[in-house]
């Protein structure tokens, strides 16, 4: 009775508390700045519905968060057996309450439910941000092409906000049943839209392709429908304009494919693998055409049908002739290098504050290389245009807030602040120093990274990074004489990448440097011998 009693009482106080944390909040972030009396009447019934509002939703998540005992009850529950309740994982802020009550057997997502409210929200802002910049740093001219990569851990973990990036372009609004589930993509009106639809080209990570085949079919239908609007001028779609170039050129055959990936049941670039070897050629133009080769396979609801297009009266006519396979993936260079050519602009979302752009190989084994793909087809067309690439943050604290800014960086700004705070960073160092063998492979792996970039991004990484590269890892004799002792392969690799660097043009070293590194390389080199 005395417990129960203590209980109910904790909870009168936690409710309290709620509400008093809530209404300060109001004051302090919503009406702090309203002075006259017609603001402050308005202020008396703004504060009212916000509180209520507000209230409401923190009352809930505060219940809610009462039964994070369950954790413990339903971990012995397991442990005996027993059945434990399923429930959505995520984040709080970014999800809301309905990622709580914890301790449930959680599953990652609803497939049908992506893009979620916040995930739509966020990833049109993310759009808009994306074309502005692109309007100021240009002519005014909107991109014809936009490349957006949609990775399967990063949809999981924002719901889908890189497939609301590409509704957002093409102009298009996800549309719900009863239930919630989200059955098509709606394309918006130009009179609503206000500017022209830009066409994506999708490019599907392998994972992606196979965990969301009804997020695929249902972006296929939209770029279907958005090239055979009628009375669109293709001025004003950039969509129909290129499936009309491309039918015009005899491709006739699906020339509103837009969803490119690997060959069925393949995975990944390649080009990481190029990287590692060392076998590319100077120019890095291999490292283009081995993204372009192994993601040439168009994807989607249409795919395996036998779809012809012609053009009367200056639309799109497309019609059904029959079956051609089993709806996997076919490849079309012809429509993917029209989609290299006319790209402009490359987004890549992070989702993780822990790792980003020079930490894993597959960011410069993708983003890197199809930007590499994307200015080797405009060469060939006798364009020298280099392809812009912005990087979203997936994390950070608007969650959703119509208000707030998105982030949305350039290239080489990130690339620069991520080496001056990992790889450069003195701390960073440390820490990896202290775990032995596996910190040392990590510095290895960033220095492998570094040449991707540098050789995806035409020799475009500062100078700066490798000379302070060489400093802290190769001429500082503390840190050399850790990392040979405990990876004596990380170290030769750190050394070998710091040559190659100087050998393909990315880094002017003087031959001061060069002769010092030449020496660690060839001393390191004997004593892996000796290990071996």
């Amino acid at each position: 009775s005395n417990l129960n009693s203590n209980k109910i009482s904790n909870e009168k106080m936690y409710q309290k508390n709620i509400v008093q944390a809530v209404t300060s909040w109001i004051d302090n972030n919503v009406f702090s700045s309203r002075k006259n009396s017609q603001d402050q009447i308005q202020e008396s019934n703004e504060r009212k519905n916000a509180k209520s509002i507000l209230l409401k939703e923190a009352s809930t998540i505060g219940n809610l968060l009462l039964q994070t005992t369950d954790e413990i009850d339903n971990l012995l529950n397991a442990l005996d057996g027993g059945y434990i309740p399923p429930g959505l994982g995520g984040d709080l802020l970014r999800d809301g309450s309905s990622v709580l009550p914890t301790g449930r057997n959680i599953h990652a997502l609803d497939p049908y439910r992506m893009p979620s409210e916040t995930a739509w929200v966020r990833g049109k802002r993310v759009a808009e941000e994306i074309l502005r910049q692109h309007l100021n740093a240009g002519d005014g001219n909107y991109p014809e092409t936009v490349a957006v990569n949609l990775w399967g851990l990063d949809a999981i973990k924002t719901r889908g906000e890189s497939v609301a990036i590409v509704l957002a372009f093409v102009g298009a609004q996800p549309v719900k049943e009863g239930t919630g589930r989200v059955v098509r993509f709606e394309l918006i009106p130009l009179e609503e839209l206000k500017r022209p639809r830009v066409d994506v080209l999708v490019s599907l990570s392998g994972i992606f392709r196979d965990s969301f085949a009804n997020v695929v079919d249902l972006l296929d239908d939209m770029f279907e429908r958005a090239a055979a609007i009628p009375d669109e001028p293709p001025e004003l779609n950039y969509i129909k304009k290129h499936a009309l170039e491309l039918v015009a050129q005899g491709v006739t055959e699906r020339p509103a494919a837009r969803l490119f990936s690997n060959p069925p049941g393949d995975y990944g670039s390649m080009v990481n693998e190029l990287v590692g070897s060392g076998d590319w050629d100077d120019e890095g133009e291999s490292l283009g055409e081995t993204w372009r080769g192994r993601n040439v396979f168009s994807y989607g609801r249409h795919e395996g049908i036998a779809l012809r297009s012609g053009v009367e009266d200056g639309e799109l006519r497309t019609t059904e002739q029959s079956m051609i396979g089993s709806g996997g993936g076919t490849a079309r260079p012809e429509i993917l290098d029209k989609l290299l050519e006319t790209t402009e602009r490359i987004v890549q979302e992070i989702d993780s504050v822990e790792y980003g752009l020079t930490d894993i190989q597959e960011y410069y084994a993708n983003t890197g290389a199809m930007k590499m793909a994307a200015e080797n087809q405009k060469v060939s067309m006798g364009k020298e245009e280099r392809v812009a690439v912005s990087i979203v943050e997936a994390f950070g604290n608007d969650c959703g807030d119509e208000s707030s800014n998105v982030p949305v960086r350039d290239l080489q700004d990130v690339l620069r602040l991520e080496y001056r705070s990992k790889l450069l960073n003195p701390k960073w160092i440390n820490s990896m120093l202290t775990q032995g063998s596996g910190g040392a492979y990590e510095i290895s792996q960033r220095m492998t990274a570094l040449i991707g970039w540098g050789a995806t991004t035409r020799n475009d990484v500062d100078d700066f990074i490798f000379d302070q590269a060489a400093d802290r890892y190769a001429f500082d004799e503390n840190v050399a004489e850790q990392l040979r002792t405990s990876n004596p392969e990380a170290f030769k690799n750190v050394i070998r990448r710091l040559l190659e660097a100087q050998g393909r043009g990315m880094w002017n070293a003087d031959e001061e440097k060069l002769e010092k590194l030449r020496d660690l390389y060839s001393d390191v080199d004997d004593i892996v011998e000796r290990v071996t």
